[in-house]
């Protein structure tokens, strides 16, 4: 499979091509995963948002060397299902009959990350038994934040009060409680009001740094490539240096959030820079 970006060229030039793109694979392993790729291009978009978020649930990549359950940036829904006023009402939906939750990540400003509740609550009781205190008590916090905070809070912060206030509901609550939420991870102060709390994702942290790497990595190869584009068959292909994550995630990230376009061309879909 030939990238079809540009003019055709001898052979020559098609040479020293391939020695700037060493890191893909060979042709024939393409060729190979021909079904894998077409699949792909065929997942891209869907008509329904809870197929796409379970589609991309179950495509989350295999992390090495960081144990967090499967979670999908609202930018990647958007890439997914066309219509973005369908995407926020279903989301919402999905959100007030309790299926999934909504994050805030510091990774952007309008960075949001979506986790199934199963999911979610699987993590905290991951993370949870990883917490060492003294006291074998001080772990009934985190089953009342499972119960009474999370059932209760939809929205992605807190206030101190609020947030004492419901803990309260399943015993007696110590300042100390909150304190081991923070530091578990499952909770996170907001930097302009400390009395407000975001709700996070424990564990995520190094992934949250790979989001940010993964997507400049991206942009900065195909924005130093002659036409600024690429095939999608061979730019999913490419392994990115500075991001755990894989080529999917970061594709569907930057085309959602209009850094990308995808053309669907005879030979199969080019995904190009957004040109301002």
């Amino acid at each position: 499979m030939e990238d079809k970006t540009g003019p055709s060229s001898s052979s020559s030039n098609a040479d020293k091509k391939r020695k700037r793109v060493t890191d893909f694979d060979s042709d024939s392993q393409l060729n190979d995963d021909h079904d894998e790729l077409l699949s792909f291009e065929k997942s891209l978009t869907f008509s329904d948002t809870l197929v796409a978020l379970r589609m991309m649930q179950a495509q989350f990549p295999k992390l090495e060397k960081v144990t967090v359950k499967p979670f999908i940036l609202h930018s990647q829904l958007y890439s997914s299902v066309k219509d973005r006023t369908q995407v926020d009402q279903e989301l919402e939906l999905l959100k007030r009959d309790k299926v999934l939750r909504v994050f805030k990540l510091n990774t952007g400003q309008d960075d949001h990350a979506i986790m199934f509740l199963e999911d979610y609550i699987q993590q905290i009781d991951n993370i949870s038994k990883k917490i060492g205190t003294k006291k074998e008590s001080d772990f009934a916090v985190f089953g009342w934040f499972k119960s009474h905070v999370i059932t209760s809070k939809l929205e992605p912060s807190i206030s101190h009060q609020e947030l004492y206030s419901l803990l309260s509901a399943g015993g007696k609550m110590k300042d100390e409680y909150i304190s081991l939420l923070v530091n578990a991870g499952i909770i996170t102060r907001q930097l302009i009001d400390p009395n407000v709390y975001w709700f996070a994702i424990p564990n995520i942290g190094s992934i949250l740094k790979g989001i940010s790497q993964g997507r400049k990595e991206l942009l900065s190869f195909l924005n130093r490539r002659k036409y600024k584009e690429m095939m999608l068959a061979l730019l999913e292909k490419k392994r990115l240096r500075f991001s755990p994550l894989d080529m999917r995630f970061h594709l569907r990230d930057l085309i959602g959030s209009g850094h990308l376009q995808t053309c669907q061309t005879p030979t199969g879909i080019v995904v190009r820079v957004l040109k301002d």
